[in-house]
């Protein structure tokens, strides 16, 4: 009997398995679909997601920035309610002849795969693609795991969940229930030919009044293309009977300045979509021998929608936790509680701030109103850069002066 066994090969599933492959423990990896395979997501790679990559060590930074289909990006711009842009840099200064960039856009098709054909090379990970778990019993000893025809596939002593928020086991065993106050309902549709794009790759997220605290979302890619995107809250979506999809593709065209950069575009695909589950609650992640990961333990910022990263840091710290529990030959909800505090100790008080910033949107004219003094406002340039990057924000978080000159202007060291 394997002693760990991870539901779900996406960033945070792959991400535990490799670390647990470099740390020496075995385990098992399955995943219902056959890589490569398809993710609907915004496909943006931060720079926190290129800082997991180097925890991982090995080659998989050179291969994702060797990746033909990787656009490289350098910054992001925010466009207010009332148009205003606030265009900030990844980094202060940069130059992209000759600097690395510090984020991506890749297709979830290429980045899942790039960490799956990772998983392959490891022989401590026991790789089982087209394998769906329909149901998992509870044991003495851990889980049984069973497929549709009921088979038993295989058991295990502790289960590392990353199959998403939507999975069974998270719904009717971890007992997480979809809240659609933090819960995101989004669509995505790959563009050739949007007008406007520029050439350093900027990531644009438009707060149009219509979507918020929403928003719709332009990320580049290679060969002219883009991610096309729109989110917003399923509790504001049920309330106001909206149609997602007749809005976002409505905006498109009648939008005085999207109209004008989508004229010429051509889609590519059918516009399909997905939920996002918000870290705007906090919640249990654990339980007696299990862990949940990424969006199995709704982690996606509920301001930014920056996911990849947090699964992959859910992840790194679910492969720690495992070798702790196995180590200690105890696998109980309180020993595993520590991953939860792993966890929020690093996320948490990013969380708390984009859940901030998320509510700040329901108020355009206060929205607005920082947008307007962006440009004479370094905190705030500072802070959204620093929340793409990996950089620990909790020292700043904790000062009372800090959200004040984030609203008004001035200097934080």
């Amino acid at each position: 009997m394997p002693d760990i066994c991870i539901l779900g090969a996406g960033p945070g599933g792959a991400t535990a398995a490799l670390h647990l492959a470099r740390a020496g423990y075995h385990c098992v990896l399955l995943d219902k679909a056959t890589f490569p395979r398809d993710k609907i997501c915004g496909d943006a790679l931060s720079g926190k997601v290129l800082a997991e990559l180097r925890h991982l060590g090995g080659p998989l930074s050179a291969r994702l920035a060797a990746l033909a289909t990787e656009a490289k990006s350098w910054g992001i711009s925010f466009f207010a309610p009332n148009g205003r842009r606030m265009s900030v840099p990844f980094k202060p200064r940069y130059d992209p002849a000759s600097s690395p960039p510090d984020g991506y856009v890749v297709k979830r098709l290429d980045f899942d795969n790039l960490l799956v054909e990772e998983v392959r090379q490891q022989p401590l990970i026991d790789f089982r693609e087209g394998c769906a778990v329909a149901r998992t019993v509870r044991t003495a000893t851990g889980w049984q795991l069973f497929d549709k025809a009921d088979n038993l596939l295989m058991e295990c002593k502790l289960l590392l969940v990353a199959n998403g928020a939507q999975s069974a086991f998270v719904r009717q065993v971890a007992g997480q229930a979809l809240e659609p106050a933090h819960y995101c309902a989004g669509l995505r549709a790959y563009y050739r030919g949007v007008a406007g794009l520029g050439a350093d790759n900027f990531l644009e997220l438009h707060f149009l009044p219509e979507l918020l605290p929403g928003y719709l979302w332009i990320f580049p890619l290679p060969n002219g293309e883009a991610n096309v995107g729109v989110g917003m809250l399923s509790r504001d979506v049920a309330r106001d009977k909206i149609n997602l999809r007749e809005k976002f593709l409505h905006l498109l065209a009648t939008h005085p300045v999207l109209s004008q950069r989508f004229a010429q575009a051509e889609r590519l695909e059918l516009v399909r979509g997905w939920g996002l589950p918000l870290g705007s609650k906090r919640r249990v992640l654990s339980g007696d021998n299990y862990l949940l990961l990424g969006d199995a333990a709704s982690l996606i910022d509920p301001f930014t929608g920056e996911g990849i990263s947090h699964a992959m840091v859910s992840g790194r710290h679910a492969a720690d936790w495992a070798g702790r529990a196995l180590a200690a030959h105890n696998f109980s909800a309180s020993l595993l509680a520590g991953y939860d505090a792993a966890v929020y100790r690093r996320l948490g008080q990013e969380l708390r701030l984009s859940t901030l910033l998320q509510r700040l949107m329901r108020w355009p004219i206060l929205f607005n109103f920082v947008a307007n003094r962006a440009a004479h406002n370094p905190t705030l340039a500072e802070t959204l850069s620093m929340m793409f990057l990996d950089i620990d924000l909790r020292a700043r978080l904790k000062q009372p002066k800090f959200y004040f000159k984030l609203l008004f202007g001035g200097k934080t060291q």
